[in-house]
């Protein structure tokens, strides 16, 4: 990113965007206060596929979860039991894909 965005900066992201299968979404404290990590989902939700739109929880050590609400729309990626990732969708808390499967 430049010291000072610009509209370059958005065409920049918006053709990364287009150009890869999935969008992941780190929800961390700082991308949730970012002025542009918001704009980003906005934007991919936009022109991607709702399967190929990945949330990433993160949650501080006393277990708070990141994100606001509209992540809840998505998939997630978390750890499945007995290990590994799988892509769970949005309500569901059993039967995800493994990751490595998507």
């Amino acid at each position: 990113m430049p010291e000072t965005p610009n509209r370059q900066t958005a065409l920049n992201i918006q053709n990364k965007i287009k150009d890869l299968k999935y969008f992941l979404f780190l929800a961390t404290e700082n991308s949730m206060s970012s002025r542009w990590c918001p704009w980003e989902i906005g934007y991919a939700n936009g022109v991607k596929n709702i399967e190929n739109i990945l949330i990433i929880p993160t949650a501080d050590r006393l277990g708070t979860a990141r994100g606001n609400e509209y992540l809840q729309l998505y998939r997630r990626i978390d750890i499945a039991d007995g290990g590994g990732l799988a892509a769970w969708q949005p309500g569901q808390t059993s039967n995800g894909v493994w990751v490595k499967e998507l």
